[in-house]
C-alpha cells in the first residue's frame, strides 16, 4: 500500500545555470514535473509513494524513470511512449526570484496518458491521490486524469490538487480555468498561489477569491501560499496564518511550493483532516514553509528535497 500516488507530468527542467565565455546561456538538465517534486519531498520523509504518467523511450525518459526510482518512488505506473518523446521545460530566472518558463510538449509524452493506461489498482490502494492542472490541457491526458479522479473518489481517497497555472500551455484562458474548477470541485486538500486565485476568480482580495473557491468547492482543507509573505491555512471556520523562512541564500524557486504541498499533505497523512484545531494548523504550515525555504537554496528540485531533520534544524533555528 502507498501512502501517496500522484499522476501528472515528469519532465526535464532545463534552468538557466549562468553563461558560458562567449555569452551564451547555459542551462542544467534537471528532473522535475509538480506531482513528482511532491512525491520525491513525500520520499524524503519517509512516505511510500508511487507515480501514474508517461515520458518517452528516449534517453531524458529513462533518466527520469531511473531519478524517481533512485529517489525512492515507484515507477510502477510509469509508462513509455515510444513515439513521441519527453516533455521538456526552459526555465529562466527573473528579477524577484520569480521565472519564465517555455515547454517543448506539441505533443509531449506526458499528455498522451491513455485513461486504459492509469493503473486502478495503484490508485486503490493508496491513502491520497493528488493531482494537478497540467494533465488535464489535452487528450488524451485529460480524459485519464479525470478516470483516475473517479477511482479515487469512488475507493473514498483523500484526494489533493494543486492547480500549478502555467499559461503557455493552455490554448485558452477560459479552457484553464474550467480545468481548474474541476480540480478544486473534487478535491478534499487545495493548495493555490494567491496570482492563481486573483487569476481565476477576476478578485483582486485573495481573501474575497478563498471565499468564493469554499462556495463552489467541498475542500476541507485550504492552503493559500503567498512566496515570500508566507502561507495561509482555511479550515472551517478558521484562518490560520504560516510566517516566511526568508533566506539570502535562495537560488531557484522551482518547486518551492510543491514541497509546501508536501509537508501539508505529509500533515495529512499522520493527523488526518477531522478535528484539526488552530495549533494543529499552524504547526502544519511552519513545517512546510520551512522545508520551501530550504528547497529554494538548492538548484532543481527532485533531486534537491530537505529531510526531516534539515527541516527540523531550520525550524529550531528560527524559533
Amino acid at each position: 500500500m502507498y501512502d501517496v500516488v500522484a499522476l501528472g507530468e515528469l519532465l526535464v527542467d532545463f534552468i538557466q545555470t549562468g553563461s558560458s565565455q562567449n555569452g551564451n546561456p547555459v542551462f542544467e538538465a534537471n528532473p522535475g514535473g509538480a506531482p513528482c517534486n511532491v512525491l520525491a519531498m513525500l520520499a524524503k520523509l519517509g512516505y511510500q509513494t508511487a507515480f501514474i504518467g508517461k515520458v518517452g523511450e528516449d534517453s531524458f525518459g529513462r533518466m527520469l524513470g531511473k531519478t524517481i526510482r533512485e529517489t525512492g518512488i515507484s515507477s510502477e505506473g510509469l509508462v513509455y511512449d515510444r513515439n513521441v518523446n519527453t516533455t521538456l521545460a526552459f526555465v529562466h530566472p527573473l528579477a524577484g526570484g520569480d521565472r519564465d518558463f517555455s515547454f517543448y510538449r506539441n505533443p509531449g509524452a506526458d499528455i498522451m496518458l491513455t485513461e486504459y493506461e492509469v493503473s486502478k489498482e495503484l490508485i486503490e490502494g493508496c491513502r491520497i491521490f493528488h493531482f494537478g492542472s497540467l494533465s488535464l490541457t489535452n487528450e488524451p491526458a485529460e480524459t485519464a486524469t479525470k478516470r483516475a479522479v473517479s477511482f479515487a473518489k469512488e475507493a473514498g481517497k483523500i484526494i489533493s490538487f494543486d492547480p500549478n497555472y502555467r499559461e503557455p500551455l493552455w490554448e485558452r484562458e477560459e479552457q484553464a480555468k474550467e480545468a481548474v474548477w474541476y480540480g478544486i470541485g473534487e478535491c478534499d486538500v487545495l493548495k493555490i498561489a494567491d496570482n492563481e486565485i486573483k487569476w481565476l476568480t477576476g478578485l483582486e482580495s485573495y481573501e474575497e477569491g478563498v471565499q468564493e473557491i469554499k462556495a463552489r468547492s467541498g475542500a476541507k482543507l485550504i492552503n493559500v501560499t503567498l512566496g515570500s509573505r508566507g502561507s495561509l491555512a482555511y479550515y472551517l471556520d478558521k484562518k490560520v496564518c504560516g510566517k516566511p523562512f526568508l533566506s539570502d541564500r535562495t537560488v531557484d524557486t522551482t518547486g518551492a511550493g510543491d514541497t509546501f504541498c508536501a509537508g501539508v499533505l505529509s500533515f495529512a497523512l499522520e493527523r488526518g483532516l477531522d478535528n484539526l484545531a488552530q495549533p494543529d494548523l499552524e504547526e502544519m504550515l511552519l513545517f512546510a514553509n520551512a522545508a520551501a525555504s530550504i528547497v529554494t537554496t538548492r538548484k532543481g528540485a527532485l533531486r534537491s528535497m530537505p529531510d526531516r531533520g534539515e527541516i527540523e534544524s531550520l525550524i529550531c533555528y528560527f524559533s
